[in-house]
């Protein structure tokens, strides 16, 4: 059985695939059950399933949310995490009018880092960014707007060679903070809404993941333990960045503590990871029950 839990679509979120693809591609690939969880948005899921149900692919609703996490250390500074809610309602009228709002936050943000970049423009002489290119962008967006756009055009318009140019040389200095959604808040919209939340790549070596608190995975369960626990329902146990120390230490912890365990290759189609991961089979059964 192949199963993939976290894939991303160009349709809403920043995926390099249109939801119609991605399924196509689940099928070819012979995939049995996937959740699409865009960044933020919900607005796929009443189409996802129905291709699942055309495909003939089990599908379970998803979406992946930004929380400001709050970790209480030395300096008690805030990092951003990932979390996924899955198997909620997605007709939830308080879930959907929070993510039309964090939808809105996502285009001021935007504008600003534009500010910002603009700025970096004039210190080295590169004729700033106008109205005409936040629009060229915008088009350019058919789910929320992210960074990932903003890097897209900064290669298009020949300012850098690359997405990872993109970010190292402008978009990490000129960042803007995310929607400051709880934890509490997050736990409290997927759970309201009938689903589960499950913390995302906890040990991501990419960022938005515990890693950027500490590398050890002892020190990162018991921040999930003292920390989490009463908001989360499950952990990503498999992740297209885990190595087999992490998903094993992660698994560990999730039967200790009772918690759903979930995997996704966390797929944007930049390479094309669709169904790699081997998941197993009970990992489905969990969702079965």
């Amino acid at each position: 059985m192949k199963i993939d839990l976290h894939i991303h679509t160009k349709t809403c979120s920043d995926g390099n695939l249109s939801i119609e693809e991605v399924f196509q591609e689940a099928k070819n690939r012979g995939i049995n059950l996937i959740s699409i969880t865009d960044h933020d948005s919900i607005d796929c899921q009443e189409r996802a399933i129905a291709l699942a149900r055309k495909y003939g692919i089990s599908y379970i609703t998803g979406v992946e949310l930004n929380v400001t996490f709050q970790y209480p250390g030395d300096e008690a500074k805030p990092i951003s995490l990932d979390f996924l809610g899955y198997r909620y309602d997605i007709g939830n009228h308080e879930l959907k009018d929070k993510l039309r709002l964090i939808k809105e936050y996502r285009e001021v943000r935007a504008r600003q880092i534009l500010e910002k970049l603009n700025a970096e423009f004039d210190r080295e002489n590169i004729e700033r960014f106008t109205k005409k290119d936040l629009q060229n962008i915008q088009d350019s967006v058919n789910g929320v707007f992210g960074r990932p756009h903003i890097a897209n055009y900064l290669v298009e318009k020949g300012i850098v060679n690359n997405k990872q140019e993109a970010f190292d040389k402008y978009l990490v200095k000129c960042d803007v903070a995310k929607y400051p959604l709880s934890l509490a808040e997050a736990s409290r919209l997927i759970r309201n809404a009938g689903g589960i939340l499950i913390h995302a790549h906890p040990n991501d070596p990419n960022g938005t993941s515990l890693a950027t608190i500490t590398p050890d995975l002892g020190e990162q369960t018991n921040i999930i333990a003292e920390y989490m626990l009463e908001y989360i329902d499950g952990i990503e146990c498999w992740h297209s960045r885990n190595d087999v120390k992490t998903t094993a230490h992660y698994v560990e912890f999730a039967k200790k503590h009772s918690l759903v365990v979930t995997g996704g290759s966390d797929c944007h189609q930049k390479p094309l990871l669709l169904g790699t991961l081997d998941i197993p089979d009970w990992v489905a059964d969990q969702f079965s029950q």
